[in-house]
């Protein structure tokens, strides 16, 4: 389990910034749902998603990401990865593969992570964030993604 605590070049959970924004969004939550839920619904809703908004900024490091704000899916499960890592709560990426049209002719590979509750064992979270036709959620058991 050590290394889904670990930083990385990319999920830099290590840094000054990511421990500060950790302790804040987490606020008084003292368990390990209650945080990582707290993360999620602050990077689900509050760093929006590039494409969505038409945001020319690239980011990907998870610093970078709450610099801006902004992210795509990946950068913004980076971050959220990032942020639970932060407050010791194992964290992992994870990949779908998504169809782009009904014709199942075109795909995109699309980024979120799992995350380690003690209550539920490894859990899929997706903080790509909601739009027409996408809803996420946080409600374990029950997977909420994109």
């Amino acid at each position: 389990m050590i290394e889904f605590l670990q930083p990385t070049p990319v999920i830099d959970s290590a840094s000054a910034a990511i421990v500060a924004a950790a302790i804040e969004i987490a606020g008084d939550a003292v368990t390990d749902e209650d945080v990582a839920r707290n993360c999620f619904l602050w990077v689900r809703d509050c760093v929006r998603h590039s494409l969505d908004h038409r945001i020319s900024v690239v980011t990907c490091r998870a610093s970078d990401v709450l610099e801006h704000r902004a992210g795509i899916c990946y950068a913004k499960s980076h971050l959220l990865a990032a942020l639970l890592r932060a407050r010791g709560i194992p964290a992992a990426l994870c990949y779908q593969r998504l169809s782009l049209d009904s014709s199942a002719s075109t795909f995109c590979l699309h980024g979120l992570i799992a995350v380690h509750l003690q209550r539920h064992g490894w859990y899929r979270l997706d903080p790509r964030g909601d739009k027409a036709g996408v809803t996420t959620d946080f409600r374990p058991p029950v997977e909420r993604v994109a």
